[in-house]
């Protein structure tokens, strides 16, 4: 059973930088694509960024394109989301995810999904 577990969510003023980690467990992410995405109150979930098995393959929203930066580290079975010049709009719970195969933008391709951390940025 393959879990995975968001952190470094919190509350933080606009302009400013979070790094949030997704620690997977019960089985190795290295052969799988990983993507963040974003769930704002009352709006649907969406594509925030995504990586390949590799590391060597990205894609952004284009949101957050050149702002926000994911990484992976295979040993540790991680992958990561530096947000930089974070905006209000981008308040929103983010999850991380993972799927089999190519990297995708659609949520329903994922297979796997963590509970979700908190990020609020203010004005």
């Amino acid at each position: 059973q393959v879990q995975l577990v968001e952190s470094g969510g919190g509350l933080v003023q606009a302009g400013g930088s979070l790094r949030l980690s997704c620690a997977a467990s019960g089985r190795s992410m290295s052969s799988y694509a990983m993507g963040w995405f974003r769930q704002a109150p009352g709006k649907e979930r969406v594509f925030v960024a995504t990586i390949n098995w590799s590391g060597r393959n990205t894609d952004y929203a284009d949101s957050v394109k050149g702002r926000f930066t994911i990484s992976r580290d295979n040993a540790k079975n991680a992958v990561y989301l530096q947000m930089n010049s974070l905006k209000p709009e981008d308040t929103a719970v983010y999850y991380c995810a993972s799927k089999m195969g190519p990297t995708s933008v659609r949520p329903a391709g994922y297979d796997y999904w963590g509970q979700g951390t908190q990020v609020t940025v203010s004005s």
